[in-house]
């Protein structure tokens, strides 16, 4: 990683938009205790808020990819993202997990994740990972995107292929190993999604 500096000040979230647990001292207190217990099984309340928070987190997503072009920097990505999280009242589920200082996670080219907005500029032909947490009404949820300048479209369309693949295998009975077998990448997981910004299970992306 080649951070650009300096970092912009954290940016504040309103006084009236709820906040997860850790949003003043970074400890995500309630995650701990999800992950000492099994996965929920949701009902048709939670259910639905939970498609409520997904499909505003994909709203913010796809401005965030609508606002990409050669020479915007990260850092203005991100006030990007706090802005439109904010005017739905929300809150980013990144700011301030683990004392981490942004409303997004910005990675460009060779980072793999967590890459923090700071002052790098996109250049023509950079891919970006877009991470975007939004958490809203006690959930969380954490779509991802990879985005180009122009160039690049086959490292775009093999790990979309994985991901569209894994996800028609998810129904009622299907194995968690079996989505690790439409790739293989040991370094990190996939997780559920709930009242913690990262909820069991966890979803290893290799069958073994």
């Amino acid at each position: 990683m080649r951070p650009a500096y300096p970092l912009s000040s954290k940016r504040k979230i309103p006084d009236h938009i709820q906040r997860p647990d850790y949003a003043t001292d970074g400890i995500p207190k309630s995650e701990k205790k999800a992950y000492a217990s099994p996965p929920e099984m949701h009902g048709p309340e939670v259910i639905e808020k939970l498609r409520t928070v997904c499909r505003m987190s994909r709203e913010i997503l796809d401005l965030a990819a609508a606002a990409l072009r050669p020479g915007i920097t990260t850092d203005e990505i991100d006030e990007i993202v706090r802005n439109a999280t904010i005017e739905r009242n929300a809150y980013p589920s990144t700011l301030n997990y683990r004392n981490y200082p942004k409303s997004l996670c910005t990675s460009v080219n060779e980072v793999v994740c967590h890459g923090i907005p700071d002052q790098t500029c996109l250049k023509e032909g950079d891919i970006i990972n877009l991470d975007i947490s939004v958490y809203y009404q006690g959930y969380h949820m954490e779509p991802i995107q990879l985005a180009r300048s122009t160039t690049n479209r086959r490292n775009l369309f093999v790990p979309r292929e994985c991901l569209d693949k894994a996800i028609a295998l998810c129904r009622p009975g299907a194995l968690i190993r079996d989505l690790g077998k439409t790739m293989s990448v040991r370094t990190y997981t996939g997780h559920g999604i709930n009242t913690s910004f990262h909820s069991p299970p966890d979803i290893p992306h290799y069958a073994k």
